[in-house]
C-alpha cells in the first residue's frame, strides 16, 4: 500500500476551485463575525435614545460581549482540536446567528448584557477556527498571504457594518442590524453544512478515515487520479509541550512583560475607540449617519494600516515601524475631540 504525506501533497498543488470555495465561505465568516461583534456599537446611539438609558450603563454590555469573546476563543478553539473544525463552526455559526436574531426582543439593559455575552462566546468560536482551517487547505507558499485576507474580513466586516447600519436603520430601526447580522450568517450556515468538509488534517489522525480523505482530495484535486490501495498519512511533528515559565527565563522576562502590556494597552484603547466613537459622536452633535459611518472610518483605516504596517515591518523590521505609529497614534486620538467642529478633518485624524 502507498502512502502519501497529506501535508506533500497539499503543499505541491495549486489552490482548486473547490477550496478557493471553502476559502471564500471562510472569508465571509470572518467578515460577518466582524460585523456582529461590531453591531452593538452602532446600534448603541439608538438603543440610547429609544430606552432612555444613560450611556455609561452600555459599558456593561461592550464589556459583556469582549469577555464573552474571550471565553469563546478560548474554550471554542481547544474543543475544535478534540472534536474537529466542522462541528465547532457550525455549532458556533448557528447559535450566535440565532442570539443576533432574538437581540432586538430583549426590554431591558440585563438582558441585552446576557445575550451579548453568550453571543459573544460563540462569536469567538469563529475567528481561530476559521484561521487554522484556511491555513490547511493551502500551499505553504500561500498560507501567509491566505491567513492575511481571511484575517482582514473581521475589520472588513466592522467596517462596513456602519454603512449597512446607515442603511438599515431609516427601514428598521436599530433592530434591523441584528437582524441583518442574524441572516445573512444563517445562509452562510446551510451552505457550509452542506459544503464544509472536516479538516484533512483532523481526518487524518485516524487511520479509519483515509476513504473520507481521498473523497475530499479528488473534489480539491480532480485532475488527479488516487485508488484505493493509497494511504494518507499525516507526519506533523508531535510538539514537545513546555511550561509558559519558559517566557520568563534566559533575559525574555522583560521583552515579554512588554510585549503583554503593549498588546493589552493597545487592545483597550482599540476596543474603546471602536466600541464608543459612533455614541459619543452622536453625543457631539453630528448626525447618525455620520456617527455611524465615523465607526467604519476607524476599521477601514484599521484594515489599511494593517496590511501596510505589514509589508514594512517585514522591510524594516517591528522597532522602526511600530514606535512612530505608536506615536501618531497618540496624537491622533488626543487630537479627536478638538476636532467634532471641523467634520472633514475628524474623519481625517480617526
Amino acid at each position: 500500500m502507498k502512502e502519501i504525506v497529506l501535508s506533500d501533497l497539499i503543499n505541491q498543488q495549486k489552490v482548486g476551485p473547490y477550496q478557493k470555495f471553502i476559502l471564500v465561505t471562510c472569508l465571509l465568516l470572518m467578515i460577518m463575525d466582524g460585523y456582529d461583534i461590531q453591531s452593538m456599537a452602532y446600534a448603541a446611539p439608538l438603543i440610547i435614545e429609544e430606552w432612555g438609558v444613560q450611556k455609561s450603563m452600555l459599558g456593561v454590555v461592550f464589556s459583556a460581549s469582549l469577555f464573552g469573546l474571550f471565553v469563546g476563543s478560548f474554550l471554542l478553539s481547544s474543543l475544535s482540536d478534540r472534536f474537529g473544525r466542522r462541528p465547532i463552526l457550525l455549532i458556533s455559526t448557528f447559535i450566535f446567528s440565532i442570539l443576533m436574531l432574538l437581540t432586538p426582543h430583549v426590554g431591558n439593559i440585563e438582558q441585552l448584557t446576557v445575550i451579548r455575552f453568550v453571543t459573544g462566546i460563540f462569536l469567538g468560536g469563529i475567528m481561530p477556527n476559521v484561521m487554522a482551517y484556511s491555513s490547511e487547505i493551502v500551499p505553504y507558499k500561500s498560507r501567509i498571504f491566505t491567513m492575511m485576507v481571511i484575517s482582514c474580513g473581521y475589520t472588513v466586516g466592522a467596517m462596513l457594518g456602519g454603512g449597512i447600519s446607515a442603511l438599515l436603520v431609516p427601514w428598521g430601526g436599530w433592530q434591523a442590524i441584528f437582524y441583518f447580522g442574524g441572516i445573512i450568517p444563517l445562509i452562510i450556515f446551510f451552505i457550509t453544512f452542506f459544503k464544509l468538509p472536516e479538516s484533512l488534517y483532523f481526518l487524518s489522525e485516524n487511520s479509519k478515515n483515509s476513504s473520507k480523505i481521498l473523497f475530499w482530495l479528488k473534489k480539491f484535486y480532480p485532475a488527479l487520479t488516487f485508488n484505493a490501495e493509497i494511504k494518507i498519512i499525516n507526519n506533523t511533528e508531535v510538539q514537545v509541550k513546555k511550561s509558559p515559565l519558559e517566557l520568563f527565563k534566559n533575559q525574555r522576562a522583560f521583552f515579554t512583560y512588554s510585549i503583554w502590556i503593549i498588546s493589552i494597552l493597545n487592545m483597550i484603547s482599540l476596543y474603546f475607540l471602536a466600541n464608543w466613537l459612533p455614541t459619543l459622536a452622536k453625543e457631539s452633535g453630528l448626525s447618525l449617519n455620520q456617527a455611524l459611518l465615523i465607526g467604519s472610518t476607524l476599521q477601514l483605516g484599521g484594515t489599511i494600516g494593517s496590511v501596510v504596517m505589514g509589508l514594512k515591518i517585514d522591510k524594516t523590521g517591528f522597532y522602526k515601524v511600530l514606535i512612530p505609529v505608536f506615536l501618531v497614534a497618540v496624537i491622533s486620538v488626543a487630537l479627536i475631540g478638538y476636532s467634532v467642529s471641523h467634520i472633514v478633518l475628524l474623519f481625517i485624524i480617526i
